[in-house]
């Protein structure tokens, strides 16, 4: 029997067990795992047979707990889907108005700079706390990856996109 332990937050638990406990039962059966979930702390108890299993079920609800939609989260029961999780203090340091300055790069005016990133990268991304989390084909998340790190550290939005249609044609 193989386990993993993690911790979410706590505003994101009803969206990982859903209504009538539907996400979770997903879950489970994408991933032959049995999930115990401590609402009062977040804890989540992933068990399963299989260590492959319990890994992606990990990786599944750690995309929930990075803001994700559980049907974008659940593309990751696919091997060729990955999961990269930026931290954006690492852009900012320590300063709360970075933070929120960076956070707004990467978003854009109602969403604009992130949809376009999602729309040209073909990937998913989150903008949660102090993250931005990118769920894709393992191919295009180095791109995205590499895109939204040129935004945190201050390259103009039109240099990153055609940074990444040049990534596109090699």
């Amino acid at each position: 029997m193989h386990t993993q332990e993690l911790k979410i937050p706590k505003e994101r638990i009803a969206i990982l067990i859903g209504t009538k406990s539907e996400i979770k039962l997903r879950i489970q059966r994408a991933t032959k795992t049995k999930l115990t979930i401590d609402s009062k702390e977040g804890d989540i108890l992933v068990e399963g047979e299989d260590s492959i299993n319990v890994f992606t079920a990990s990786l599944i609800i750690k995309a929930i707990s990075r803001g994700f939609n559980p049907d974008i989260a659940l593309l990751l029961k696919n091997e060729n889907f990955g999961l990269e999780i930026i931290n954006i203090t690492d852009f900012s340091g320590k300063s709360k108005k970075k933070l929120e300055r960076l956070r707004g790069r990467v978003i854009g005016t109602r969403g604009k700079s992130r949809n376009t990133l999602e729309q040209i990268t073909n990937t998913n991304i989150s903008v949660y706390g102090k993250t931005v989390s990118i769920i894709g084909l393992i191919e295009n998340i180095g791109i995205a990856r590499e895109s939204i790190e040129k935004l945190l550290r201050g390259s103009p939005h039109s240099n990153v996109y055609r940074f990444i249609e040049k990534q596109k044609t090699i």
